[in-house]
């Protein structure tokens, strides 16, 4: 018997479940526009960007656990007056890759990273990735991967649309490789992240200049590169209109995250869902 295509083990995986549900009412999910969490190792802190919190703006916000409550949520303290959004860990914990369009930068939005202390959660100062990376466009969505590499995407770079997904090391040098026709078409791909089994990627992609939809898709690496990415069915992608910000829990296996706007499911102008994960 032939092996379980990728697309028929994801709508095994994801049909018939119950409907996506809100992470956290009240205290990530809000009135407010929320998207992308990220976790840190040991589970007791939560960091996700939003729009229109208190503050106004594009910031990032942060709540932690001390038993079964979860604090009031704060701006993380290497958050600014300009926009700052689309926080991730790095796989060991110790690092928080953002991007900004703070002063100082490459041009439009660049990508940052941020030291963590695990035992105590203090955050040193940012730096700035630099020109590999940067560039005077928009990088958007810092994700880093445990073998050294950050996916992220970027119009400044080139490639097959306007925002296209790229990879680089995050040691030594090097230029940063496009991900290739299998994940980057004609319009906007960004937002990626890989699933918990370190190989899946899941991004988004649409028109975000026409403001058509924008829907979650997904491609799994093929003989050195992508195979042709294919739509996420549902419980995600529960939004007509943009669903974006996947992200995953490193200590919850079974669950995966994205961000739309469901008004019937969700407090928000955009919230954070979990739903079954992808992967088996």
């Amino acid at each position: 018997m032939p092996s379980p295509t990728l697309a028929a083990i994801v709508l095994a995986g994801l049909l018939a479940t119950d409907p996506p549900a809100p992470l956290l009412p009240g205290i990530i999910d809000t009135p407010a526009t929320e998207v992308r969490p990220a976790f840190s190792l040991d589970g007791r802190c939560v960091l996700w960007g939003t729009i229109g919190a208190p503050g106004t703006g594009w910031r990032i916000l942060q709540t932690c656990r001390d038993g079964e409550a979860w604090s009031k949520p704060e701006p993380v303290s290497f958050d600014g007056p300009d926009n700052d959004f689309d926080p991730a860990f790095s796989a060991d914990g110790r690092t928080v890759y953002f991007f900004s369009n703070r002063p100082g930068g490459q041009g439009g939005d660049d990508l940052y990273a941020v030291d963590r202390d695990p035992a105590t959660g203090a955050f040193g100062p940012s730096r700035n990735l630099g020109p590999r990376f940067n560039t005077p466009g928009d990088e958007w969505a810092p994700t880093p991967t445990a073998d050294g590499r950050l996916i992220f995407s970027s119009n400044g770079h080139g490639g097959f649309g306007d925002q296209d997904l790229f990879e680089g090391d995050l040691t030594g040098g090097g230029a940063v490789r496009n991900l290739g026709p299998g994940v980057n078409g004609p319009q906007d791909d960004f937002d990626a992240t890989l699933l918990h089994d370190g190989r899946t990627l899941v991004f988004a992609s649409g028109d975000l200049k026409a403001d058509t939809r924008v829907t979650l898709r997904i491609s799994r690496p093929l003989n050195g590169g992508y195979a042709p990415r294919t739509t996420l069915p549902a419980p995600a992608n529960c939004s007509d209109a943009i669903n974006n910000g996947p992200a995953i829990d490193p200590r919850r296996p079974d669950v995966f995250y994205y961000s739309a706007h469901c008004p019937t499911l969700g407090p928000g102008r955009m919230d954070i869902f979990e739903v079954p994960s992808p992967v088996p």
